[in-house]
């Protein structure tokens, strides 16, 4: 999910009840329900290298306990520092920890322990809402790679963004109202908003579940016509010309094999789903309450295992590309003019000759038409190779990185 939502999801949980057993629940918790995506550091040593380790070590079970201990050293250090500004105002001198003022230092007790597992759920709710959707995780990892995306939620919901922003926006408003009128006031605020957005969202969950296996269904129910067979040669033996005409005339039908549904922002009923027939993929665009489904980009068919392919997905690209993606697109195309193009959107000197695959992950094709850059859809990957099958240019998502 977009960080916006990963930080009112902590903030959100904190105020739900956590926030009133450890001081310094609310800040901990928003900082660590985000905390994962410092990954995203790994940007700096070019974009193969974040492809690679986004959604890695830190996305994982083991890591979340490292996390959440590194957030509570932060928060210790803000403790202590806000101590000793009391410690100074105070008359007599401070013992410990303790700080004797008129009004204490925190509203809830301190406890370094309590906030370490509360960082921890934090953290586990950025794993949950990763999961939830179509990018995936892989929390098992480095025991288990393996990939695991339930595909019911976009990378951004609105409903979800609403329903978390209703949770930590009206008890405040009702603790201020209640101030105006004389209302003692409170040192927290109510946790029945923000329990009542989380369990909403639970609900959303479960309705996008219900719609994500209908569209899955759909999708798993259709079958493609096969395109035509080669042409027999000069000595292939035919019984008679009207088994000739049969043959031309009853085409043969490939089966579904596979298929993904993936949301739409929008609406719980719309799914966009890519079916594997076999030699072809199809992207089509589903409505579960209509009942329908309709191709949206036609087909796709699978590339011959040429050398250029075979080197391109042995490259840095091509290996976490496949490791990832479960239905990857690929495309080639060894013209000139695309090779070229190629290493002058790099900025790279010019190769003569060459070959340009492409990688493409439909679970990103055709949903959103706005997302796409340049015509490309996201995540879209490119491996140039020259005349020997050398690569010499990776790309993702329109970042270049030649190889050296």
């Amino acid at each position: 999910m977009e960080p916006v939502t990963h930080v009112l999801t902590g903030a959100c949980l904190a105020r739900a009840g956590f926030n009133r057993r450890a001081a310094y629940a609310t800040v901990a918790m928003a900082v660590a329900a985000e905390l994962p995506d410092i990954d995203s550091l790994w940007a700096v040593r070019g974009p193969v290298e974040a492809f690679q380790h986004h959604r890695g070590i830190t996305h994982t079970f083991v890591g979340v306990l490292f996390e959440a201990a590194f957030v509570v050293l932060l928060v210790y250090g803000v403790h202590r520092w806000r101590a000793a500004r009391y410690a100074r105002r105070a008359r007599p001198a401070p013992v410990g920890d303790h700080v004797p003022v008129d009004r204490p230092l925190t509203a809830a007790p301190v406890h370094w322990g309590l906030l370490y597992g509360f960082c921890i759920l934090a953290l586990l709710s950025h794993l949950l809402l990763d999961y939830t959707n179509n990018y995936g995780v892989r929390p098992f990892y480095p025991i288990n790679p393996h990939w695991y995306a339930a595909s019911i939620v976009f990378i951004f919901d609105p409903l979800i963004f609403a329903l978390l922003l209703m949770g930590l926006i009206v008890p405040p408003i009702f603790r201020l109202v209640s101030s105006e009128v004389g209302t003692r006031r409170q040192p927290f605020t109510g946790t029945g908003w923000p329990r009542a957005a989380l369990l909403l969202i639970l609900v959303l969950w479960g309705a996008r579940w219900v719609e994500h296996d209908r569209a899955m269904q759909l999708a798993m129910a259709q079958s493609l016509e096969a395109p035509p067979p080669e042409s027999a040669g000069p000595g292939a033996a035919t019984d008679s010309a009207s088994q000739q005409q049969n043959q031309q005339t009853l085409p043969t039908y490939l089966s579904a094999q596979r298929a993904l549904a993936n949301p739409d922002p929008l609406s719980i009923f719309r799914w966009y789903t890519v079916t594997d027939f076999g030699p072809v993929y199809q992207l089509e665009r589903v409505d579960t309450r209509e009942q329908t489904i309709e191709a949206t980009e036609g087909t796709y068919n699978k590339p011959q295992r040429s050398p250029a392919v075979i080197a391109a997905e042995a490259s840095s690209l091509g290996r976490v590309y496949l490791d990832w993606s479960p239905m990857p697109i690929l495309s080639v195309d060894n013209s000139r003019a695309a090779v070229e193009q190629a290493m002058a959107d790099a900025d790279a000197p010019v190769v003569h000759g060459g070959t340009v695959v492409t990688f493409r992950d439909p679970r990103f094709m055709g949903v959103l038409p706005w997302l796409s850059r340049g015509g490309s859809s996201p995540l879209t990957g490119l491996v140039v190779l020259d005349q020997q099958n050398q690569v010499v240019l990776e790309s993702l998502s329109g970042h270049a990185e030649p190889v050296r």
